[in-house]
């Protein structure tokens, strides 16, 4: 069984940064392309960023570039999402996801994840 674990979220100041990790445990970790996605109340679930199961291919949100970065230790069977000058519109549930991926790819599209988070909270004041 495959199990998720995020953290790091809070409340922030506009401008502040965060470092959200997500621990997962269960299975083999670096044979998983790990996404971060994020919810907004009334709003639909959209992509954040993506790595690669070797952490040598990610993606981004256009939201994100610039501002959030992704990154894994396939040591610590972690990835972390750092994010940088936060604003308002950042705050969300965010939630990481693992897709047993059989290439190289970072995955954008939330229905290819095959394992969720039960997500952390990041609220950003103005």
């Amino acid at each position: 069984q495959v199990q998720l674990a995020e953290s790091g979220g809070g409340l922030v100041q506009a401008g502040d940064s965060l470092r959200l990790s997500c621990a997962v445990s269960g299975g083999t970790f670096s044979r998983y392309a790990m996404g971060w996605f994020r919810q907004a109340p009334g709003k639909e679930r959209e992509f954040v960023a993506a790595i690669s199961r070797s952490g040598g291919s990610t993606d981004s949100a256009d939201s994100a570039k610039g501002r959030f970065t992704i990154f894994r230790d396939n040591t610590k069977k972690t990835v972390y999402l750092q994010m940088n000058n936060l604003k308002p519109e950042d705050s969300a549930v965010y939630y990481c996801a693992a897709d047993l991926a059989l290439s190289g790819r970072a995955p954008t599209i939330s229905t290819v994840y095959d394992y969720w988070g039960q997500g952390t909270q990041v609220t950003v004041s103005s």
